[in-house]
């Protein structure tokens, strides 16, 4: 299902912190950026209220600038059946040396392509928007190792990064009851189409791979040191939970050690697990808690140049939680199902699982000065919150809202975000700009 916004193209926000978000609006000729508070009985902020929304060096709603979109092209692009933009999922890398994305495809496939970045256009009807072309065609880029470990449920894509020329990928297991998966990191090639340069899988750290096995961001070279290392990788709030972060999570890296170094040291600097749940428990079914529920997803990350905001991008459910099945008779939510289970109230997701309808684009932001003290020790990775966190409104609404990774460009300050399934069963992408105090 797929519901149509109002055609202002305005980027609207919801913001939450204890503090402030301003209501001053962020502007330019053709965009528009505005805030209205909501009550969180879990969001902690001890940032000063500015034009931005978040105090200085901190990013707030106002300073993401909505600047359009694009598509993709439909169609096959290389020689197997999934080699299609169809049922994308996570997965997402900005290539500075060729202004343009790496982009996953069909989740059958996880496969990955390379994309140009058409100008955006604004616009609430998909045909309306411009369409990129492939510039590398689908490939399988872990050259069947995806499968090395012979788990049971389906191997994950999970995340993308872009380093010394080379492609970083990383991959996790879905539904790894048995807790079987050790190694989550590889390296690729750049030219997708080759074969023979796929090293891994590697091992990232000590903790459970799911903590780490999803996206991924640069470091900005100021803060490299008091984080000790270039890079973070993390994951989140997928199948099973039990031994993956109840949250946003974060481990430094240094991706140029992989291969080099068993397992590749990690420090964690921001997670949360079943033992502390801060953000709120994955079984809450009581009252809605946005910043963290059994709907929650964060699939990217952002940490711009001269910021000190980490910006975690994903999808929360705005309504009350409920694990069972998805119905749209608002009379039968609570009630049992035939098969022992319980219906929930949810037009946007009909079959069994997690549910908090309605559902909303999310960001979670962080302090970087927190992080930081989790990797000097005077803090724990779990006593850290966002400073703020606010629901995205896209000018498209599929229903889930959900977001397949975002990347960023440092040159333009440009982040880009791939929306699921929004034109038809295809991502469409979404340009932001961030611009500092609006």
């Amino acid at each position: 299902m797929m519901r149509i916004a109002v055609a202002s193209f305005s980027f609207l926000v919801a913001c939450v912190a204890v503090a402030s978000c301003s209501s001053k609006s962020g502007e330019n000729a053709n965009a528009s950026a505005t805030t209205t508070s909501t009550a969180s009985s879990t969001s902690t902020s001890t940032s000063t209220s500015t034009s931005s929304g978040a105090g200085a060096g901190l990013v707030g709603p106002a300073d993401l600038v909505y600047e359009g979109a694009f598509r993709v092209p439909s169609g096959k692009f290389g020689s197997d059946a999934n080699a299609i933009f169809d049922y994308s999922d996570d997965g997402l890398a900005y290539y500075a040396a060729h202004d343009s994305l790496f982009i996953k495809g069909h989740t059958y496939g996880q496969m990955v392509a390379e994309i140009s970045i058409p100008a955006a256009v604004k616009s609430a009807d998909p045909k309306a928007l411009p369409v990129a072309k492939v510039l590398q065609n689908f490939a399988e880029i872990t050259e069947g190792h995806i499968d090395d470990e012979k788990i049971q449920n389906a191997m994950i894509l999970g995340g993308l990064l872009v380093w010394d020329q080379q492609l970083i990928g990383s991959i996790w297991a879905y539904y790894d009851g048995a807790g079987q998966q050790t190694k989550s990191h590889f390296t690729s090639g750049l030219a997708l189409a080759t074969q023979g340069d796929f090293k891994g899988l590697f091992t990232v750290g000590d903790p459970f791979p799911a903590f780490v096995a999803g996206y991924m961001t640069r470091i900005p070279d100021e803060w490299q040191m008091a984080f000790g290392g270039p890079a973070l990788t993390g994951h989140c709030c997928t199948s099973i939970i039990g031994h993956q972060s109840w949250g946003p999570a974060a481990w430094v890296f240094d991706p140029g050690e992989l291969g080099k170094k068993s397992p590749v040291p990690a420090t964690g600097v921001v997670y949360y697990d079943a033992k502390h749940p801060t953000l709120g428990s994955w079984d809450n079914t009581a009252k809605e808690n946005a910043i963290y529920n059994m709907a929650s997803l964060a699939t990217g990350i952002v940490f711009a140049p001269g910021t000190k905001s980490l910006l975690f991008f994903g999808s929360t459910g705005l309504g009350v939680p409920c694990y069972g099945e998805g119905t749209d008779d608002k009379s039968l939510q609570g009630k049992p199902t035939p098969d022992g289970s319980e219906w929930c109230y949810d037009p946007d997701v009909s079959s069994k699982g997690t549910h908090g309808y309605p559902y909303g684009s999310y960001v979670w932001a962080y302090d970087a000065n927190d992080l930081v003290a989790v990797k000097n020790g005077t803090k724990k990775p779990w006593d850290v919150q966002p400073y703020a966190h606010w629901q995205l409104k896209l000018p498209i609404d599929t229903g889930t809202n959900q977001l397949n990774g975002a990347a960023y460009d440092e040159k333009t300050k440009r982040i880009y975000l791939s929306q699921r399934n929004a034109d038809g069963a295809m991502p469409i992408l979404h340009v932001l700009t961030l611009k500092p105090g609006g």
